[in-house]
């Protein structure tokens, strides 16, 4: 019988983006080591005609508390956090249920050599980062006809 890996058997909820994810801790881990801590937020890659298009799902977070940024020349990173509710506490409050997770999220995405990656932007509507990544048009060949002799 074979083990089940420890993350498998963590709670997630596959409708909150910010639910609790652990990484396995590898040796060689491309990811930093505080990984770990981090939470998940979904994101969709879609290569169009003329863009890859990111949309990541943010919900309740502000542009503000959302980092977009381009590593290393090629690696697109998308992080922020979100913050417990800091309410006054009050002797006559009573906490019924608290399901809303906070923390931090990063995501990091290699682009293909084909992206403008100076030309990139990023929108945010309705908890939905939207980043665009216009691609190069690509190249024709040359194409030269030769004379055929004879």
């Amino acid at each position: 019988m074979w083990p089940i890996p420890q993350f498998l058997n963590r709670r997630s909820n596959v409708f909150d983006p910010f639910s609790e994810l652990d990484m396995p801790q590898y040796s060689h881990s491309i990811f930093p080591s505080e990984t770990s801590s981090f939470t998940a937020a979904k994101v969709d890659w879609k290569e169009t005609q003329n863009a890859h298009v990111f949309k990541a799902d943010v919900p309740g977070l502000k542009k503000e508390e959302v980092k977009v940024e381009i590593e290393e020349g090629r690696v697109l990173q998308i992080s922020g956090e979100r913050s417990r509710d800091q309410e006054e506490k009050s002797d006559t409050d009573t906490w019924h249920q608290v399901e809303r997770s906070s923390g931090r999220f990063l995501r990091r995405f290699t682009l293909p050599e084909n992206a403008k990656v100076e030309e990139v932007k990023a929108a945010m509507e309705n908890g939905v980062l939207t980043v665009t990544v216009p691609k190069e048009e690509a190249k024709k060949p040359d194409v030269r006809a030769i004379q055929i002799s004879g």
